[in-house]
């Protein structure tokens, strides 16, 4: 019989998992007995992902503010430095900044506006065009703000990030000064020491400030790459990807994750017989059209995966085929000319016509956002996702 469902997504549930578990037989052993459980049959190119959250913690890679701010003094030792393009955000940032800022004596703080790099909205294009302020020149101190624009709260937080961050800097004993720009040059003006906090953007930030003189220019990448007084760290992206564990501590993002993905492919693949791939995931690369958010807070969709995710779809549109191609077709026809055409198709589709309209996304970066999606953020308990029918198209 025909098979009819095709790409089949589940969050499968796992116990809680601390500091020291064993991540690989935790996921593996969690599959297999939701396999059992709900009668369901391994098929090879399964994909079985696990959020990078768990990972982490499994690992214990959590750092305190009093470490962060330990590594801060270290690689600023005057303690005056800019802090420039910070996301805003209590679970991403907040907890970093108050590390940040026990390391300081003096932050000026740069906040691009009319939204930080991830869409997080200060204020609206709306607000900025009857203020008469143009974003792409003006530099706005947080008195000009508040004259153009009041006390601004996030839709979806009410918080006022402004305000928020500046207390937080004081909080920790450090003097704030606060402006809004989107030039990153723009800091050089108040400080040449300077501490890049952008995401995708940093390593353009990092050149243009070198090139204009800076003195000290890092990154959130270059803080916590190696331990400090026992901390965790993450040699390729330090506090980058880390989320608020408690009020004084961080997880970082998973370091060493090439073996976690391969201990538990090997594990599944003894058990079951089938080729199985497997991904660590963090944030989905997508973008609310509502609160205007990007999501993607990790420096990658996803820090490690198994060979057979790498590369991209190369797909055919199933419409443009019948709209064109096979347009004088009907029924089985139709559907025996497409099929064939699929089983026929060039491996490598970029630039022809009937790929267009396909998404031109990594695969890692596709699964990674539809697994972000499966397990959600909050109470699902669902920290690892199986995916079935992935790799499969029309013919299969």
């Amino acid at each position: 019989m025909e098979r009819l469902i095709g790409t089949v997504s589940r969050g499968v549930r796992a116990p809680i998992i601390r500091s020291g578990d064993d991540i690989v037989a935790i996921v593996a052993d969690s599959v297999l007995a939701a396999a059992q459980t709900e009668n369901i049959e391994f098929r090879d190119r399964d994909i079985v992902a696990v959020t990078e959250a768990v990972v982490a913690r499994a690992q214990g890679n959590y750092a305190t503010i009093d470490q962060i701010g330990q590594d801060i003094r270290t690689k600023f030792p005057g303690g005056e430095f800019g802090v420039i393009f910070p996301i805003l955000s209590r679970n991403r940032f907040a907890i970093c900044l108050k590390g940040i800022a026990r390391g300081a004596r003096k932050i000026t703080l740069m906040l691009s506006y009319p939204s930080d790099e991830v869409g997080n909205h200060l204020i609206s294009l709306d607000e900025l065009d009857k203020a008469g302020v143009d974003p792409y020149k003006d530099v706005l101190t947080e008195a000009d703000f508040r004259r153009h624009f009041g006390h601004k709260t996030h839709a979806f937080t009410g918080v006022d990030y402004i305000e928020y961050y500046k207390q937080l800097i004081q909080g920790q004993g450090a003097e704030a000064e606060i402006i809004l720009a989107n030039d990153c040059r723009t800091i050089l003006k108040y400080t040449g020491q300077v501490l890049c906090c952008d995401i995708h953007t940093r390593e353009r930030s990092k050149r243009l400030l070198a090139a204009a003189g800076a003195g000290t220019v890092l990154g959130l990448d270059d803080i916590m790459t190696q331990a400090v007084a026992g901390s965790g760290y993450n040699a390729m992206y330090g506090l980058l990807g880390s989320n608020k564990a408690t009020e004084d501590s961080v997880k970082l993002f998973p370091r060493d994750s090439e073996p976690v993905v391969e201990g538990i492919r090997s594990r599944l693949e003894e058990a079951t017989g089938k080729k199985v791939e497997v991904m660590i995931y963090g944030d989905g690369a997508f973008k609310d059209p509502v609160g205007k958010i990007w999501e993607l807070a990790d420096p990658v969709v996803s820090p490690a995966y198994t060979k057979g995710l790498e590369g991209q779809p190369s797909e055919v549109k199933l419409k443009y085929l019948a709209d064109n191609e096979f347009a004088h077709l009907d029924g089985s026809e139709l559907k025996d000319a497409i099929s064939d055409y699929i089983r026929h198709k060039d491996a490598d589709l970029m630039g022809k016509m009937a790929s267009q309209g396909t998404t031109p996304r990594r695969l890692t970066d596709l699964i990674g956002s539809l697994c972000d999606l499966t397990s959600g953020s909050g109470d699902k308990g669902t920290p690892i996702v199986w995916i079935q029918g992935y790799f499969d198209n029309y013919t299969a």
